[in-house]
């Protein structure tokens, strides 16, 4: 599964850059690439095709979650995940599901992300990004 995490934390990042090695050194099948900014995203979407973007929804060049979302929804196919921070993105996440985005139906705390366990255990870290792509009403992996 190949997955674009757009954070603008750095030590978020390196977090993310130290279980992706530890999954690639376990054969766990998570190809993750990160981007800081949404623009450096979008870049990144334009070159590489994605099964799972992950958005943060504070970014320094974006500070409206639902304006986020719908640049990173209207340039691909992929699914996208929220996990973030702001205090908006439950209500960012159920807009762009009315809208009909292909968006996991949940938005995830940031500060709730075990970042510690995705390093300790890479299976963990590629049973998040599934969860992700997993709609509830059907049980299965989404299109």
């Amino acid at each position: 599964m190949k997955v674009l995490w757009v954070e603008d934390h750095e030590p978020v990042r390196d977090m993310l850059a130290i279980a992706a090695d530890k999954a690639a050194r376990s054969r766990v099948q998570v190809d993750l690439v990160t981007a800081s900014t949404l623009m450096e995203a979008e870049s990144r979407v334009r070159l590489e095709r994605f099964d799972l973007v992950v958005l943060d929804l504070t970014l320094p060049d974006s500070f409206d979650g639902d304006m986020t979302i719908a640049r990173m929804a209207n340039m691909g196919k992929y699914r996208i995940g929220v996990v973030s921070g702001s205090e908006g993105r439950d209500q960012a996440v159920a807009n762009a599901r009315a809208c009909g985005c292909n968006i996991a139906p949940e938005a995830i705390s940031k500060a709730s992300v075990p970042f510690n366990r995705f390093i300790q255990r890479p299976a963990a870290f590629e049973e998040f990004f599934l969860n992700m792509m997993i709609e509830p009403d059907a049980g299965s992996i989404a299109a």
